[in-house]
């Protein structure tokens, strides 16, 4: 069994916390504004969603699935493989605060970029990485991932590819880091990825 496996089934039976309904004023202010979304796939996607949680300028970072042909997949299908779908992030951002060049900067920190197959423990097609980049988005991507390269000074075998449809995953996946921060602890601790990640970008990693 896994160490997410694990972990999942230590929180199956835990309820997801209601969200709260914001005010009239904040809905409408909200509904003027011209969001962006972003989408990355990064390995695990509770670390993903975590990233950038907090970020200033983050409406939302959502865990899910992309860059498969299996419509509504599950969790369990995903990771049975067959379907091509990635864990991934879709990160909803208010371009006024943060840039989407900023985000694709953070992202790299976040991941082994080097790696072809998979991210720390977890290995396989569903782990992989990559930036799903619109047309819009596409220059900045690849200056970013140009700009990291040369930090690192390595190749990347994580692409920069077209965007393709998100599908969310379960609630149980929503939040977990702080819905459920001893069991995703013992996970992050178990994949060593704090370790690793300091190991290729230093001070500057995002675990």
């Amino acid at each position: 069994m896994s160490l997410r496996t694990t972990a999942l089934a230590a929180v199956a039976s835990l309820t997801v916390a209601a969200l709260a309904i914001g005010t009239p004023l904040a809905r409408q202010a909200e509904a003027q504004t011209a969001f962006q979304t972003a989408i990355f796939a990064g390995g695990c996607f509770w670390s993903e969603e975590k990233a950038f949680d907090d970020v200033p300028g983050v409406r939302s970072a959502v865990s899910g699935f992309v860059g498969g042909h299996t419509a509504n997949p599950t969790y369990e299908q995903v990771v049975r493989g067959g379907t091509g779908h990635m864990e991934a992030v879709q990160v909803t951002f208010d371009p006024r605060v943060v840039s989407y060049r900023t985000l694709v900067d953070r992202y790299w920190r976040t991941i082994d970029p080097t790696d072809p197959n998979g991210q720390f423990c977890d290995q396989g097609p569903s782990y992989r990485s990559a930036v799903f980049a619109t047309a819009a988005q596409r220059a900045d991507a690849v200056a970013s991932r140009d700009a990291a390269m040369r930090v690192l000074r390595k190749s990347f075998t994580t692409p920069v590819v077209g965007a393709q449809r998100f599908w969310r995953a379960g609630e149980e996946h929503q939040n977990y880091a702080k819905r459920h921060a001893a069991s995703y602890q013992a996970y992050r601790i178990g994949c060593r990825r704090p370790e690793r990640l300091r190991a290729i970008w230093g001070d500057a990693a995002v675990s």
